[in-house]
């Protein structure tokens, strides 16, 4: 058996550098949820294209009639593909298996009665949806379907009876791979009572047909409805299918809408009266014009995924083979204290089997969850593609990790929302990592995401040797700073701009003068542009000339098109008729908050941008001064390491310190004053020291130095150019327990360490995206459930009680002034 799956690996080993170029160096584990076009499908597909002609179905010429029979053609094969018998079934193309469940749902809604629903807690949310429409729900457990199945009774209902029952449940868990039978279809029609409504089934086989033979051989124990993500299957097109029972056809019956097709007479006017087609199930629920280059897409996709995989059956014995390495690697993973690395959800020893999709999640040696966004930050950044987060799978995701109601309504109500970085709170995780497995995946693929994890999460000391030793008694007094570089960023996410040497630049409550003012915004989104996805952002250099009065953009990338313009200057002044007035409340996004900038109306301003970076994008602005949504508050916190820094515990290895835990939300968090559209804080710091230790980290594992410049710090310091005998320099890193500093003549509060994420791995000389410095920082910052800590924030911390001055009411800073450190605060 081994010796087949072996060969059977070498072979897509083979054939995956030709066909998958996408793929290459990376490991993708997301089958689930992606699609993955192979490079010979698509060559097919467009000899297909361009050798014939076809036309819209709804129409007797030659070429629509050409795209009819293309259409039966590969309806009865796919019927075929799930030995469906098309006198027992018929297949309905749909969008996805979503517009699947919703046609299932249209219809059952029609019932004069309306129907009672039932659904299986692992179900997908689109399933979930459902109960919505439903005159009463259930959401069962497998005790609860289990009693069902033996004793043939739903939980009581809350309402009048229906006149009908839905049952939804998966074929396959897309959170972790557990299978369901496909004959509890059968059981519960059998089950049901004489005297009870009419008892309905709906199997989701999205997740399960994506690697396994689907079999409705059988059409007395085949469920009525099935729906699928055929994407999921073949890779390309992008469609769906609903396979209906015939003996379930008569739901239909009810439904009211009709669109063009679906009819085989129409009368409007004096009067309204339809005759809907009637030879077939599918002409009635195929409403409007079917996306037929899809459908025949889909032909040439069956064909190409049968050339290069053989049988689902030999699909399904690859990725068997392949999870049992992935679950037995995960598994053996332990660190050195013996605590297993890796909680797994998915359980391979289940009565009714395991698909090819493992959840988890990662604790570090003293038990503490490690982020779900740190591990997708260094994921990425390997080039190990994985799904993290809920994986649309409430139910699923709460009988996991064991989340009751009132906790998962507790973490909403703290801030937690789908896609945000709150991925533990109150001690538990909110959601989980998922390596899912498909035909073109490969045992070096398992290989690798093992090694991955191994690498940078298995803990071989009882402490990890990145935990910090610094406390208030080991800052030196007498040590001398000095500043090194001071940069404003005036456009966000763009190039930065260093203040010349002798220059005095003003420190405003928000933080430097004019530091992220402005942000380029997309056109349709409203989301703020970064340069973690749009890396090219870095070559957008401003530079800032007061006696002009304008902050002058140029672009230091590739050649632009014909006619475009190098560079911009923009106004400092806010003059109001620089702006929309249409569009001067536009709803953007910074950072997860939502605001309101002021939009540029010049043309020639915005068509700069979306020039130079090929993306469509305008111009705001957000000055300083504003309120409600013209304002923001900074988010900065001390870090629970650091409060670890400055209070040492003397506690065993590996326990947890007492100390009290950080807020767990936004709203419990003390605000330190406003900031634009800066990250978290007013200002943000590196030690140049701590810079110099993290490259002699990365040159000792074989990697080039990374410039300070990579951590688009305001202000960098570093040890004064003299030094007396009895000063000595402050060690790296020892800003992790700075609580002030001053700065020539003014005050600084450090406000906590910035978590850092892969956007540091982007060269701002050229704007590409490198490894480092980002994989050493992993390794050797990393704290408080994984996150990857360098540099602080800080503000301005005005003088109280003193008269005012020409100096404090107006605090500037310049290249050179002494630093002075005072932790004693």
């Amino acid at each position: 058996m081994r010796d087949v799956a072996t060969g059977y690996n070498d072979a897509i080993e083979a054939l995956r550098s030709d066909e998958y170029p996408m793929l290459q160096d990376s490991v993708y584990l997301d089958h689930a949820g992606a699609t993955l076009c192979s490079k010979s499908l698509m060559d097919d597909f467009a000899r297909d294209m361009t050798s014939a002609l076809y036309g819209n179905p709804h129409s007797a010429s030659w070429p629509s009639q050409q795209s009819t029979a293309r259409i039966e053609d590969v309806r009865l094969r796919l019927l075929s593909f799930f030995k469906a018998d098309p006198s027992e079934f018929d297949l309905v193309f749909v969008a996805n298996a979503t517009a699947g469940v919703k046609l299932v749902v249209e219809a059952m809604r029609s019932l004069p009665l309306g129907f009672t629903y039932a659904y299986h807690e692992a179900c997908h949310t689109s399933l979930v949806g459902v109960r919505e429409e439903a005159r009463d729900s259930a959401c069962l457990d497998d005790p609860a379907l289990q009693s069902w199945l033996e004793r043939g009774c739903l939980p009581e209902p809350n309402c009048q009876p229906a006149s009908a029952t839905l049952v939804a449940y998966p074929g396959q868990s897309h959170m972790d791979g557990r299978r369901y039978p496909l004959s509890w279809s059968g059981k519960l029609r059998r089950r049901r009572p004489a005297a009870s409504p009419r008892v309905y089934t709906l199997l989701d086989a999205a997740s399960l047909a994506a690697t396994s033979p689907l079999d409705l051989c059988d059409p007395e124990n085949a469920p009525d409805f099935t729906v699928l993500s055929l994407y999921k299957i073949f890779g390309f097109p992008d469609l769906g299918a609903l396979i209906v029972r015939r003996s379930a056809e008569s739901v239909f019956s009810h439904r009211k809408y009709f669109g063009g097709g679906t009819v085989d007479m129409v009368l409007c006017g004096k009067e309204q009266w339809h005759a809907p087609k009637s030879q077939f199930l599918h002409e009635r629920l195929e409403d409007g014009t079917l996306p037929f280059h899809s459908i025949i897409a889909l032909d040439t996709a069956m064909t190409t995924h049968e050339r290069l995989f053989g049988t689902m059956e030999q699909v399904s014995a690859h990725t068997s083979y392949l999870i049992r390495r992935l679950l037995g690697g995960l598994s053996s993973l332990r660190h050195g204290n013996g605590r297993p690395v890796c909680v797994l959800y998915t359980d391979a020893t289940a009565d009714s089997g395991c698909g090819p999709v493992v959840s988890f999640n990662i604790r570090n040696s003293a038990g503490a969850w490690i982020s779900l966004a740190e591990f997708e930050k260094l994921a990425t950044l390997k080039k190990m593609h994985v799904r993290t987060g809920g994986l649309c799978s409430p139910g699923g995701i709460a009988a996991a990790l064991k989340l009751e109601p009132w906790q998962m309504k507790n973490n909403f109500s703290a801030g937690f929302r789908c896609g945000t970085d709150s991925d533990i709170m109150a001690g538990k995780p909110t959601g989980v990592i998922r390596a899912s497995l498909g035909a073109m995946s490969t045992a070096s693929d398992v290989s690798r995401f093992v090694e991955f994890v191994d690498e940078f999460f298995v803990e071989t000391d009882p402490v990890p040797p990145c935990m910090p030793s610094l406390t208030i008694a080991s800052i030196s007094k007498t040590a001398r700073l000095e500043v090194q570089a001071i940069t404003v960023f005036p456009i966000k996410s763009c190039g930065g701009f260093q203040v010349p040497k002798g220059a005095s630049w003003e420190v405003r409550p928000e933080g430097l003068a004019w530091d992220r003012e402005w942000c380029l915004v997309h056109r349709g989104s409203g989301q703020a542009l970064s340069q973690k996805r749009y890396p090219q952002m870095a070559l957008l250099r401003p530079s800032i000339d007061f006696n002009k009065g304008v902050l002058l953009v140029e672009w230091r990338g590739g050649p632009l098109k014909t006619g475009a313009a190098s560079h911009i200057t923009v106004p400092l002044s806010a003059n109001p008729s620089l702006f929309d007035s249409t569009r001067r409340q536009m709803p953007s996004r910074v950072c997860g908050d939502e605001i309101s900038p002021h939009v540029y109306s010049s043309p020639e301003i915005n068509d700069f941008f979306t020039n130079a970076l090929g993306i469509p994008c305008v111009l705001t602005r957000f000055p300083p001064g504003g309120r409600g949504l013209g304002s923001r508050s900074t988010k900065a916190r001390m870090q629970t390491y650091q409060q670890c820094a400055v209070k040492p515990q003397h506690v065993l290895p590996g326990a947890f310190p007492e100390i009290p835990s950080p807020p767990e939300s936004d709203s419990e968090q003390p605000r330190e004053g406003k900031i634009l559209l800066s990250n978290e804080s007013p200002i943000l710091l590196i030690h140049a020291a701590s810079v110099d230790a993290l490259n002699r980290e990365i040159e000792s594992r074989g990697g080039p130095p990374v410039d300070g410049a990579a951590f688009r710090a305001n202000i960098i310091v570093r040890p004064a150019a003299a030094q007396g005998e009895d000063e000595s320099p402050l060690a790296p890193y020892s800003e992790d327990a700075w609580r002030s500093i001053r700065i020539g003549a003014h005050n600084f509060k450090l406000l906590g360490a910035c978590r850092r994420c892969q956007m540091v791995c982007v060269d701002q000389d050229t704007g590409e995206k490198k490894q480092e410095p980002f994989t050493t920082l992993a390794k050797t910052r990393r704290f408080d459930g994984g996150k990857v800590y360098f540099g602080c924030h800080m503000c301005h911390r005005p003088p109280k009680g003193e008269r005012p001055s020409g100096v404090t009411q107006c605090p500037t800073i310049q290249v050179g002034d002494p630093v002075v450190v005072d932790a004693d605060e």
